[in-house]
C-alpha cells in the first residue's frame, strides 16, 4: 500500500509527573528533510530521533515539535539572584529618600523584577528520558502513518482511474492506426487517377502505389509504442498495488510512458491520433503531479 508524504501525527504520554507531547507534520520532498524543535535538555537524543523518523517515514519535509513538562517537586528549581535582589532593594530605598516618599517596595514586587528569580530544569535520568521520549515519538509517528496511508489510498485510487483512461485511449489509437494507412492509400490512389490520363494510366505500375503505401506504413507504424505502453500501464498497476515505496519508481515509469506517447504523436501523421495523444499527455502530467506526493 502506497503512502502519501503529507500527514500529521500527535503523541502524548505521561510517566508519573513527567508529560511528553510530540507533534509531527510533513509535506512532500525528494529527500527526508527533518527539522526538530525541542528543549535543550534533549539535545543528546537528536541523532536517535532523526534515525527513528528516517527509518519509519522514509521521505518528506518533516517538522517535529517536542514539549516536556515535569510537574513533580524534583522537576524544577527556583533560584534567587541575591545580589540583584539586594541592588533592586537598595535602589528602591534611594528613590524613596530622594523623593521623600515612603519605601513601599515590598518582597512580592521585588520578586517580579527581571532576573531576580530564575526557574531551571533539574537534571534528568537520560536513559529513562530516552525510553519515554521514544515511546511518545513512535506514538506520534503511528498517527502520522495512519493519516499518510489514508491520503496514499486516495491518491492511488485517483491515479489508477487515470491509468484506466489512458488504457482506453490506447485501445482507440490501436484501432485507428490501420485506418490511417488505408486512408492514405485511398487518397494517394485518387490523386493518381486524377493526374493520369486514360492513356497514361495504361502504362502505370500499381506496384509503385503499393511501395509508396508500404513506406508510409513503415514511417507511421506505432505497434512497438503501443505494446510498450500496455506493458508500462500493467507495471504501474503492479507497483501501486503491491509496494509501499512507489514515488521514485512511478516517477521513472511516468517518464517512460510520456516518451512513448510523444513518439506516437510524432509518427502517427493523423489528426485523430494526435488529438488522443494530447489527451494522454494531459493525463500523464496529472499523474506526474500526484506521484510527487507519494513516498
Amino acid at each position: 500500500m502506497a503512502y502519501s508524504m503529507t500527514g500529521f501525527g500527535r503523541g502524548e504520554k505521561v510517566f508519573d509527573t513527567r508529560k511528553y507531547s510530540i507533534e509531527i507534520k510533513s509535506v512532500n520532498s525528494r529527500f527526508c528533510d527533518i527539522s526538530i524543535r525541542m528543549p535543550r535538555m534533549f539535545n543528546y537524543l537528536d541523532g536517535d530521533i532523526r534515525r527513528v523518523i528516517t527509518d519509519r517515514l522514509l521521505r518528506g519535509k518533516i517538522d517535529v515539535f517536542i514539549n516536556y513538562e515535569d510537574q513533580g517537586e524534583a522537576g524544577q528549581t527556583v533560584t534567587v539572584n541575591a545580589g540583584l535582589a539586594k541592588e533592586y532593594s537598595e535602589a528602591a530605598k534611594a528613590i524613596a529618600a530622594l523623593t521623600g516618599r515612603e519605601d513601599d517596595f515590598g518582597v512580592a514586587r521585588l520578586a517580579t523584577m527581571q532576573d531576580v528569580l530564575s526557574v531551571t530544569q533539574n537534571e534528568i535520568n537520560e536513559d529513562q528520558a530516552s525510553k519515554e521520549l521514544m515511546e511518545t515519538l513512535n506514538a506520534a509517528i503511528d498517527g502520522m502513518l495512519a493519516m499518510r496511508q489514508r491520503e496514499g489510498e486516495n491518491l492511488v485510487a485517483t491515479i489508477l482511474t487515470k491509468i484506466t483512461s489512458l488504457e482506453a485511449i490506447r485501445e482507440e489509437v490501436v484501432t485507428r492506426a490501420p485506418e490511417v494507412v488505408e486512408a492514405y492509400k485511398q487518397k494517394l490512389s485518387a490523386r493518381i487517377n486524377d493526374i493520369l490520363t486514360s492513356d497514361q494510366r495504361e502504362f502505370y505500375d500499381d506496384n509503385r502505389l503499393a511501395a509508396e503505401v508500404a513506406i508510409f506504413a513503415d514511417k507511421c507504424a506505432i505497434d512497438e509504442e503501443m505494446a510498450r505502453l500496455s506493458s508500462h500501464f500493467s507495471q504501474a498497476r503492479k507497483i501501486l498495488s503491491d509496494e509501499s515505496t512507489v514515488g521514485k519508481k512511478m516517477d521513472f515509469l511516468v517518464q517512460e510512458i510520456n516518451r512513448e506517447i510523444n513518439t506516437t504523436g510524432s509518427k502517427a501523421n493523423d489528426i485523430e491520433i494526435t488529438s488522443r495523444v494530447l489527451t494522454m499527455k494531459n493525463l500523464v502530467e496529472e499523474i506526474r503531479e500526484q506521484i510527487q506526493n507519494l513516498v
